[in-house]
């Protein structure tokens, strides 16, 4: 018998990482769950099953929904070398349980795309194979401009915590009360124990001058 695309997806979130599923979007309907926020005119469609993002500059795409932890994010991801302007292979990064310094939803504040303006939020972010695919990072953002946040042990540089080109890697980020982890290809690059937890908030995928894919985006309760 074959499944339906949701149903796969369903599937994906089911696994051992994951509980049951809150949202899921298969990048069939558009960019109907997805708010963009681009420094330079950028390209970002949503057809067969993928979301591709091709971005001259800094670029934000915020998933629509509030989030209220625990919460399992999971998606696949490609940094993208095929001969294209942007395909720079850089940049797969992510801002979860995001939300402004007096609670509020970063929808209704609409930024520039530039990397500071988001220094105002209260966030956990990764930035995997940043700055030309050289460094893996995680923060937490604290809610003041100019500050982030960063421990030494969260500044990594190793070669196999970078981007593979053109290679579909799985992505997992969890806030869960105090327990905040960034998992990629089924390994834990970076863990938290946050005596402050953010406990809801808003997701964003992040990059700049790169072009990615993503596809298999679903939400739910860790298991």
């Amino acid at each position: 018998m074959m499944l339906d695309r949701r149903d796969l997806l369903a599937g994906l979130a089911a696994a051992p990482f994951a509980g049951r599923p809150l949202h899921v979007d298969d990048f069939r309907d558009g960019l109907r769950q997805w708010a963009i926020e681009a420094e330079k005119p950028a390209t970002v469609t949503a057809q067969n099953d993928v979301l591709d993002i091709i971005a001259p500059s800094g670029l934000t795409a915020w998933f629509r929904p509030e989030l209220t932890g625990p919460v399992a994010i999971a998606y696949e991801a490609k940094a993208v070398s095929e001969g294209g302007p942007w395909d720079r292979v850089s940049d797969l990064n992510a801002f979860w349980m995001a939300r402004e310094a007096d609670g509020g939803s970063p929808l209704k504040h609409p930024r520039s795309g530039a990397f500071a303006d988001y220094d105002t939020l209260q966030t956990y972010y990764v930035g995997q194979g940043g700055n030309a695919n050289t460094s893996t990072r995680f923060r937490r953002y604290v809610g003041r401009a100019g500050d982030r946040p960063m421990l030494p042990r969260h500044n990594h540089a190793a070669a196999d915590e970078m981007l593979t080109p053109n290679r579909w890697s799985a992505v997992r980020l969890i806030a869960d009360g105090q327990r905040i982890e960034y998992w990629s290809d089924g390994r834990r690059l970076f863990d938290l124990q946050d005596p402050q937890p953010y406990t809801r908030g808003w997701f964003a995928l992040r990059t700049t001058q790169s072009h990615l894919r993503v596809r298999n985006f679903t939400v739910s309760r860790p298991a």
